[in-house]
């Protein structure tokens, strides 16, 4: 039974509904998320200047023992540096500097020889491009006033906070939607599993539901098994003994390049569920946001359903 897929006369209606939905919640989220990560960030940043001499003495021993401050360092140049700028500038192996900007640490595999010589390298291009009109008190060759101080971390902050605002946006929006399905199951009688009990899908029991969930299938072309995740996994309140479970994924957009870049996704999910569990695998879309017809079309096409947001009461036509 479809619900949302084969209506294109509502599609156009939903669409416009879908993206005030979406930017009433960015206008009213977005500023105060940015605000409170710049505020946490200047802190970071000036602890950096801190441990770095006001950006005057860090090198070799100092990236050693301090490697997540790379970020920082990075947006400390003129311009700022892009990890892979960074990488082919300093000639050193993309590993190192993807392990230290994503888990603040040194690879441990690394030989000490090779390890030493990359991060003298990272720091002699960092050192060379050290913005001048942000750290002022570099061409002086004094020590930087506290008004001085704030402004450069204020700025550095800046560049990182822009580099960050994306995701912090997306994981809040994710979690607002899955508060939003957790809602409207519980109101229907329905109970949210413990994280701790959520290892296996099929342990679900009827009236049961849980988050970020591992569903196994089998990888398109090889054969080989492979882990979907799922953001909501629901048993049905009526299914029987290995009946299998309802699968809910959440999604949101703020512009619908990125969607059709993606749509794909969803495409492949399914057709791996379907080739393990067969043709009447239940997979829906919880969509919000900028999803134009072309996304709609496509998910349309490969069989799959959704539920907007805006309208969240159509789950009830999935017979949950």
């Amino acid at each position: 039974m479809a619900v949302n897929r084969d209506k294109p006369d509502r599609w156009k209606h939903d669409i416009a509904q879908s993206v005030d939905m979406y930017n009433d919640w960015f206008v009213r989220f977005a500023p105060e998320a940015y605000r409170s990560t710049r505020a946490q960030t200047t802190k970071d940043v000036e602890a950096t200047l801190t441990v770095t001499s006001n950006l005057t003495g860090f090198g070799l021993t100092l990236l050693k023992s301090n490697p997540a401050i790379l970020p920082t360092l990075r947006m400390s140049t003129c311009p700022p540096l892009a990890v892979d700028r960074l990488i082919g500038l300093a000639g050193v192996p993309p590993n190192l500097v993807r392990v230290m900007e994503k888990a603040g640490r040194l690879p441990p595999r690394m030989l000490p020889g090779d390890l030493n010589d990359a991060l003298e390298r990272i720091a002699a291009v960092i050192r060379r491009m050290a913005d001048p009109d942000i750290f002022v008190w570099l061409k002086r060759g004094d020590k930087p006033s506290e008004h001085e101080l704030y402004r450069a971390a204020t700025i550095v902050a800046d560049r990182l906070t822009g580099a960050v605002a994306n995701p912090i946006v997306r994981n809040a929006q994710e979690r607002r939607q899955l508060d939003a399905i957790a809602k409207w199951l519980e109101s229907r009688g329905y109970c949210e599993l413990p994280p701790e009990e959520r290892a296996a899908y099929r342990s679900l029991l009827p009236g049961t539901f849980g988050f970020r969930m591992n569903v196994p299938a089998e990888q398109e072309g090889t054969g080989r098994p492979v882990n979907i995740p799922v953001d909501t996994v629901v048993m049905p309140k009526t299914a029987k003994p290995g009946d299998f479970p309802f699968l809910i994924e959440a999604k949101s957009a703020g512009d619908s390049t990125n969607v059709n870049k993606r749509r794909k996704e969803e495409a492949v999910k399914i057709g791996q569920l379907r080739r393990t569990y067969g043709q009447e695998v239940k997979y829906i879309l919880f969509l919000c946001g900028y999803f134009d017809s072309g996304y709609l079309g496509y998910e349309a096409a490969e069989g799959i359903d959704w539920v907007w947001e805006h309208r969240i009461e159509d789950l009830g036509e999935f017979d949950l």
